[in-house]
């Protein structure tokens, strides 16, 4: 009789004359549900609310060529760095390539890593007209990765979390913080390894925004 549905004012109610089980009322609700139509609604939220279809990262061809990823720094790397800053220029994407990698209308998404630490100090003296530093080999040593989100207003999905999926297996943070809604995840660099694709998830209360990232792209990581 799910389809006679109608409101009873609270006075004209009498004495209880019996009681459902909780199986019972299960079956009603489930069957008043699907009379109102609303059986759709409710498993569009919970999707909406969980994840969505993953972003396919990308990356353009970048100058100098690297194809050994994100690494602890070395002599290789330090000098590859050193002359992706030279090229000067406004935003070189050898210092800025994460700016490509995996563009959502939910989250900026910012890299700091040893390559990027020493590239950025040559980059910033040359782009002032300044002699071309060289810089700490032994603070690049220091540097592991960090994963810098920033929600965009419009999207209204504050953050909450940060991880990578590799391998089948959630890789966390070995360090996090949020502050004033921004997040910066601190990583080792085996997850960033390009031996095989990993997967962001950058978690909200909204939802999660998913990227993946193959090991062709991880290659050009730095």
């Amino acid at each position: 009789m799910v389809d006679k549905l109608t409101t009873v004012a609270k006075s004209r109610l009498g004495k209880r004359v019996g009681r459902l089980s909780v199986e019972q009322m299960d079956r009603v609700k489930q069957a008043v549900l699907v009379f109102l139509g609303l059986t759709t609604v409710l498993v569009f939220s919970a999707r909406s609310l969980t994840a969505q279809e993953p972003i396919k990262a990308s990356l353009p061809s970048i100058t100098p060529a690297w194809t050994k990823g994100i690494q602890a720094i070395n002599q290789e790397n330090y000098w590859n760095a050193v002359s992706c800053g030279k090229q000067g220029g406004q935003r070189p994407l050898c210092v800025f390539y994460e700016a490509e990698l995996c563009k959502n209308p939910d989250f900026e998404i910012a890299m700091f890593t040893p390559y990027k630490m020493v590239a950025y100090e040559v980059w910033r003296a040359v782009r002032a007209k300044q002699e071309a530093p060289t810089p700490s080999y032994a603070e690049a040593q220091r540097t592991r990765i960090t994963v810098k989100l920033t929600p965009k207003p419009a999207a209204k999905n504050a953050l909450t979390g940060f991880q990578i999926k590799r391998d089948g297996k959630t890789v966390l943070p070995v360090s996090k913080s949020l502050d004033a809604g921004v997040g910066n995840f601190i990583f080792d660099f085996a997850p960033f390894a390009p031996t095989a694709d990993i997967t962001f998830e950058m978690i909200g209360k909204a939802r999660t925004v998913s990227c993946a990232i193959d090991t062709a792209t991880l290659s050009q990581m730095r």
